[in-house]
């Protein structure tokens, strides 16, 4: 599928979310629209499977036969007629597919459902969304549907009002996706999409689960790049990349899209909301991560609530080679008098009680590789503000760890209009200067209606420059730690880069030149016009 046609895709699925939503309100009607898509994208993987698997057995049947059979779909002819084979293939197919369906929960079946608008539809979707939830998957997928009510009355009074909302709504999509020839990496794209335009909707809520591509895109191509010398380009493997307040996974996907799928080893994720780690957790699957190349947690990263993350013994803990997040933005929190103690925090201080920033940074640094890269996005105010992030910042700075401060324009995101900064962090620099970059001046990003954009020559220009650390006048500078000293280690990125436009030198001599000229041309006039009223019988002008 071309680009074109996947961007049409995506339109025609947020189409059909519009008009079928009515009074719901959109995070609601999200959860259903994503959910619908996740299983037609499951199913389709694996009918496409099971075809390889069975080969010519595979019984392919014309659409009117299955319907004299009384059946929806070939497989469960082939279930029919062969039952003691069935729990062999259902084995195979999970060792190669890692997840079985049935097929009277296969999506083939649902849309059948819905053509006939069989009153069965309802209850087939309940006990379908629990059969992928506790049997599909060896690991645990318990929960990733939990905001899908059924039983909602947003959906019907009653079982028939549900029941004919539902049968809608599934045939509507049916129908829209038959106009494309959707391959399961489209669909996985297309959820992407509609996340961007649900994010789009929400406000400030997007802020919880949404980084907009362009910004993911420049964090991922960062944290891809070797970490001792950039310049030489990609790393050849990254073993493990976290995202510590993952959201939708976007920018684990983006990561995982900049290595290629053999680059990298295992994605590690965490997210608090519990809407958003089932989006997150869809979305791998989505992009045809399988369910054991990833792990995603649901938790907080301020209170280091994940097991695996629990180590104290630095020779056992585990580490990250990337190391990504866009967390809440100066988020409230509630350190205790004996968070100081905390192994992540101890070397540094802690972050003060109005603002988690931080936190969240020194969360993910201290599981970041002594060869990883870590780039976070957080508020302009945690490079100026002082007390206890002057201390923190002051620490990191000598201890050589920052080594980029980039600016963005505000109103990137749908969250907030404030503008926001990249700080990329290592634990062992090849260089000694810290790169600030200012990306926030006009022509470097493009104005919308609700939000400015970066273009992808914007990307391209901001990786380019941390790349190679190019040094440009109102854009980009390396700056030596000792300067950022006698500056009260303040990373305010205007100390270093102005956008300030220089003034243009003026010549006075050829500003004399021209006065003299216009006064020759004064008094010309002025001389031509004085014979005129003197023949005019009138005074002269003087």
């Amino acid at each position: 599928m071309t680009q074109n046609q996947q961007q049409e895709l995506g339109k025609t699925l947020w189409g059909i979310a519009n008009n079928l939503r009515g009074a719901m309100m959109a995070d609601d009607f999200r959860d259903y629209m994503l959910s619908f898509l996740f299983w037609k994208y499951l199913s389709d993987s694996y009918v496409n499977a099971a075809k390889k698997e069975l080969g010519p057995d595979y019984p392919e049947t014309p659409k009117d036969v299955l319907d004299t059979l009384g059946v929806s779909t070939p497989l469960q002819i082939w279930y029919n007629e062969n039952p003691n084979d069935v729990l062999l293939f259902e084995r195979q197919m999970k060792r190669k597919t890692h997840y079985i369906i049935e097929p009277q929960y296969l999506w083939d079946n649902i849309v059948e459902l819905a053509r006939t608008q069989s009153d069965e539809l309802l209850l087939t979707l309940e006990e379908g969304f629990k059969y992928i939830e506790n049997d599909s998957f060896d690991s645990s997928f318990k929960g990733l549907f939990s905001e899908i009510n059924l039983s909602s009355e947003k959906l019907g009074k009653n079982y028939t009002e549900r029941n004919d909302l539902l049968t809608k709504v599934i045939t509507t999509i049916a129908n829209g996706l038959k106009e494309f020839s959707a391959d399961n990496d489209s669909l996985g794209d297309a959820y992407e999409y509609l996340i961007g335009q649900f994010a789009a909707g929400s406000g400030q809520k997007a802020g919880e689960f949404y980084t907009p591509q362009m910004i993911s895109t420049i964090l991922s191509r960062i944290v891809t790049l070797d970490c001792q010398d950039p310049a030489s380009g990609k790393k050849n493997r990254i073993n493990r990349v976290l995202d510590f307040a993952c959201g939708s996974g976007s920018l684990l996907l983006n990561v995982r899209n900049q290595m290629g799928e053999s680059g990298i080893g295992k994605i590690y994720g965490q997210e608090k909301n519990i809407t958003t780690y089932n989006l997150c957790r869809m979305n791998m699957l989505l992009h045809g991560v399988k369910d054991s190349a990833f792990e995603i947690h649901h938790g907080d990263s301020l209170a280091n609530d994940w097991e695996i993350l629990q180590e104290e013994n630095p020779a056992n803990k585990i580490d990250f080679d990337a190391v990504v997040a866009n967390p809440p933005f100066s988020l409230r929190w509630d350190p205790t008098e004996d968070t100081i103690n905390d192994f992540r925090f101890n070397r540094y201080g802690v972050a003060p009680r109005s603002a988690a920033d931080f936190a969240f940074l020194l969360h993910g640094f201290h599981f970041l590789s002594e060869d990883g890269t870590m780039a976070i996005i957080l508020p302009h105010g945690v490079l100026f503000r002082g007390g206890k992030e002057l201390a923190i910042r002051k620490k990191l700075l000598e201890d050589d760890n920052i080594d980029a401060v980039i600016g963005l324009p505000g109103n990137l995101f749908y969250s907030t209009g404030i503008p926001v900064c990249i700080i990329v962090l290592k634990k062992c620099r090849k260089n000694d200067k810290i790169l600030f970059i200012n990306a926030s001046s006009d022509e470097h990003y493009e104005k919308g209606k609700r939000q400015n954009y970066l273009r992808d020559e914007d990307v391209n220009k901001i990786v380019d420059t941390y790349q190679f650390r190019k040094e440009e006048s109102r854009y980009s500078r390396q700056v030596s730690l000792q300067e950022i000293k006698e500056n009260d280690y303040n990373l305010n990125i205007t100390r270093y880069v102005s956008l300030a436009q220089e003034e243009k030198p003026i010549d006075l001599q050829e500003v004399h030149d021209k006065l003299v000229e216009i006064e020759k041309e004064i008094v010309k006039a002025r001389d031509k016009h004085n014979e005129f009223l003197k023949e005019l019988g009138l005074p002269p002008l003087v």
